[in-house]
């Protein structure tokens, strides 16, 4: 086993352990990947071993057109999604799978998520996407590789840039995040499950409600994340 992967095989094991601890998967309904750039490759959690029996010398080392380079398990199912993503899109080194409960149900839906409050707003301006389902031509090839693709074209029929808005859901089947870094890819997957929960419990409330006006969201996105954000230290 290379010792050259062993800074990622590390960085995906400990963001895998965060999702049960953060409520985000049952059983083994999850996966994380972390990349390393130099290398071209990345590691993600192996399919279908339960969070308590991981180790950082279980994960699967993986180019970016999905083949295995390195580990005994077989990898994640979702493991040519990740592929892809990382191929096209150069400036994430993390992402996450889950099916948390609140996000798959708005992904089951069919419905972007929309920007109801100041928790959403301080981390997105936008609804949070929902990809719709793909084609049945899709759903027969290469599944898991198409996945990919169906949220790339998402974002570009959407006008939506992934360094901006870092998840998406996917119809019919749940969301995925990612961001420059595996803890910051479980950090967004945290997020938007909190966001998802609140807008459900907001329609539940006032089925009618608006959407936040523009003024409140970039006030509380700017406040954070603007040229003269003062949320901090």
């Amino acid at each position: 086993m290379s010792k050259k992967y062993n800074d990622i095989r590390e960085s995906a094991y400990e963001a895998n352990m965060q999702l049960p601890k953060l409520g985000l998967v049952l059983f083994t309904f999850g996966n994380v990947s972390a990349a390393d750039r130099n290398e071209g490759v990345f590691a993600i959690k192996p399919s279908g071993v339960p969070y308590e029996k991981l180790s950082p010398k279980k994960m699967v080392i993986v180019d970016f057109d999905g083949n295995t380079i390195e580990g005994d398990l077989r990898p994640s199912s979702d493991t040519k999604t990740h592929a892809v993503l990382y191929k096209h899109w150069e400036n994430i080194n993390g992402i996450v799978h889950t099916h948390s409960t609140y996000a798959t149900a708005w992904a089951q839906t069919q419905r972007d998520i929309p920007i109801y409050g100041t928790t959403h707003a301080d981390h997105l301006t936008v609804d949070v996407p929902c990809a719709p389902p793909m084609d049945d031509d899709m759903i027969k090839g290469d599944y898991e590789h198409e996945t990919g693709f169906q949220i790339m074209n998402c974002f570009k029929e959407k006008g939506l840039s992934y360094e901006d808005v870092e998840m998406i859901l996917v119809g019919n089947h749940a969301p995925f995040t990612w961001g420059k870094t595996p803890d910051k890819a479980v950090y967004n997957s945290a997020v938007l499950e909190s966001v998802a929960q609140m807008a459900y419990l907001t329609e539940q409330i006032k089925p009618l409600t608006p959407r936040m006006k523009d003024a409140l969201i970039q006030k509380h996105f700017e406040r954070k994340h603007g040229p003269n954000s003062y949320y901090g230290q």
